[in-house]
């Protein structure tokens, strides 16, 4: 199998995919062949089932041993090197994820696009790249696809074609089958960490400045209620990730999320998740229920990983009746567009609360949006920091405590620009001081550049 284009052969090798994924003695389409030959043949001639009881070792290396005498039978032209390679992806093919176990295992990956059984893509660093991985036909992309859901306690057929899952290993899974993906099965891995990124990786990421992270770590010590909001990618969990450390041991958490992500490393944290309905339509519990019965539990403080729907108005009035220090994450493209989204998923779940009245929650709920991007060279940064002050009119008005204003590119095409505090102290300083986390004034006058 050979790389995909757009991926040269020494890419390849650098990436740790030419061990696995290049033969150079077989065209593409004879690898694959023979590759499910021997996975046919295999399960033909070998009782899986009776070997489980064996032990995994002893299993494994029943099955080895299969596959290299059948190796052998087929008499292809095949070097010892490409033999181990042949085996282990029949193995992958019994015992794993076929084409992505390779993918699965390589940590540098924060992403894995299959959207076609040809045409599969990988995320590195904020970029996107065509990786050397192929199924051979959309039956083969489909068993996998439904191998991965069964592990999970789910199903996906045609009557239900499109399924959310999380992993064991914590990864969030999207799949979309025809009739309504078009062209093929679709799926979609969102990959994270084996450990969570702490306070000062995102310094040292240029995610953010000392100062920014001093302002949101004395904000969320003092109970400020906190939105994130930002594209599909920019960072928000991890960002949520992360000020949640920052919530002290002695308070109960109630987290709420519709695939389970968050990863908090106090003890004290009950966590729920949404429910997708089974295969009837039935048992769905939506965040809106979750949100609801959270308040029931006796929270020092909620996070919900997202807001999207009628569960906005819940979140605004447990931030609003003693549940300060609330967090959670909003899809937005800025804060003014964040408060705008909000506006409507208030107004989806109460059709009774009128514009001025919906806004009075906002402004009186939320005292900090702090908005992520993912910039053109893939890195991810808080590029707006911005105080809810009030409502004037119709309006909620706020004001940005920082910025981040972009001036270009370098010569190795990474974004420069600057992160730029505006001078002013937030109208929540006092309340800040009033907790004790108060701030000097240099934080809010230092300017970072980024080049």
């Amino acid at each position: 199998m050979f790389p995909a284009p757009g991926l040269n052969r020494d890419a390849a090798r650098e990436n740790g995919w030419i061990n696995r994924l290049f033969t150079p003695h077989l065209e593409r389409e004879e690898y694959q062949d023979l590759k499910f030959t021997l996975h046919r043949r295999l399960i033909e001639r070998v009782n899986l089932e009776a070997l489980s009881s064996l032990g995994q070792d002893r299993e494994q290396a029943e099955i080895r041993d299969a596959i290299l005498q059948l190796i052998d039978e087929e008499r292809r032209p095949l070097t010892a090197a490409e033999k181990t390679r042949m085996v282990g992806e029949v193995m992958d093919e019994v015992f794993g994820l076929g084409p992505l176990e390779a993918l699965l295992q390589d940590p540098t990956i924060s992403d894995i696009l299959v959207t076609t059984p040809r045409l599969v893509y990988v995320e590195r660093a904020g970029k996107l790249m065509a990786s050397p991985v192929q199924f051979r036909d959309d039956a083969h992309l489909l068993r996998i696809i439904e191998k991965i859901v069964s592990r999970v306690g789910r199903r996906i057929d045609e009557s239900s074609p499109m399924v959310d899952a999380r992993l064991p290993d914590g990864s969030r899974l999207n799949a979309v089958i025809p009739p309504v993906a078009v062209d093929g099965p679709l799926l979609s891995i969102r990959r994270f960490g084996m450990s969570a990124l702490k306070p000062e990786d995102l310094i040292r990421n240029l995610t953010m400045t000392v100062e920014m992270l001093d302002l949101l770590r004395a904000s969320v010590l003092a109970r400020l209620n906190i939105v994130i909001s930002g594209g599909t990618g920019s960072g928000k969990t991890t960002l949520l990730n992360v000020l949640s450390e920052f919530i002290p041991e002695s308070e109960r958490i109630v987290t709420i999320e519709d695939t389970a992500e968050l990863r908090l490393h106090q003890v004290h944290v009950a966590r729920m998740e949404a429910r997708s309905p089974n295969i009837e339509g039935k048992g769905a519990v939506g965040i809106r229920q979750l949100v609801i019965n959270a308040l029931r539990m006796r929270p020092d403080r909620i996070v919900v990983g997202e807001v999207r729907g009628e569960e906005a108005i819940d979140m605004l009035q447990a931030m609003n009746t003693g549940h300060d220090g609330s967090l959670t994450t909003i899809h937005a493209n800025s804060p003014r567009d964040a408060i705008g989204r909000l506006e409507v998923m208030v107004g989806m779940a109460n059709s009774n609360i009128g514009p001025r009245a919906i806004r009075q929650q906002i402004s009186s709920a939320v005292n900090l949006f702090v908005q992520m991007a993912r910039l053109s060279d893939g890195s991810r940064r808080v590029i707006r920091i911005t105080e809810c002050v009030g409502v004037e009119g119709d309006t909620v008005t706020t004001q940005d405590i920082f910025t981040f204003e972009r001036t270009g590119l370098n010569r190795e095409g990474k974004v420069t620009g600057r992160f730029q505090p505006c001078g002013i102290r937030p109208r929540f300083h006092e309340q800040l001081e009033a907790a004790g986390f108060g701030l000097p004034q240099s934080v809010f006058e230092t300017t970072v550049e980024i080049g």
